[in-house]
């Protein structure tokens, strides 16, 4: 499973996260119902679930873990766009600091 889910930053960023492990943390929290063997929940449940229906790997992700868990495994796939400074000068909130 060499799929990569995609999450666009507040700062405009997008990054990519391995399916692979949001899969094995499935697999993991199901895997008493294959006698404790993960690899297996992986493979009857997991896989078949993932490979079907590309809204399971975001809904588990979301709900059932955190940035953390993808421990450096991250990819940052595009940066952030130049902000449109004109824009932002024209629209921009503004304000004043300072005496």
């Amino acid at each position: 499973m060499h799929k990569i889910m995609t999450v666009e930053m507040p700062d405009g960023s997008k990054w990519g996260v391995p399916v692979e492990i949001i899969a094995r943390s499935r697999a993991a929290h199901y895997a008493h119902e294959f006698d404790g063997d993960i690899e297996r929940s992986l493979a009857e449940d997991t896989i078949p679930l993932f490979e079907s229906d590309d809204y399971e790997i975001q809904d588990w992700a979301v709900n059932n873990m955190n940035w953390e868990d993808f421990d450096g495994h991250q990819v940052k796939i595009e940066s952030a766009p130049l902000p449109d400074f004109q824009e932002a000068w024209i629209n921009g909130e503004k304000g004043f600091v300072g005496t």
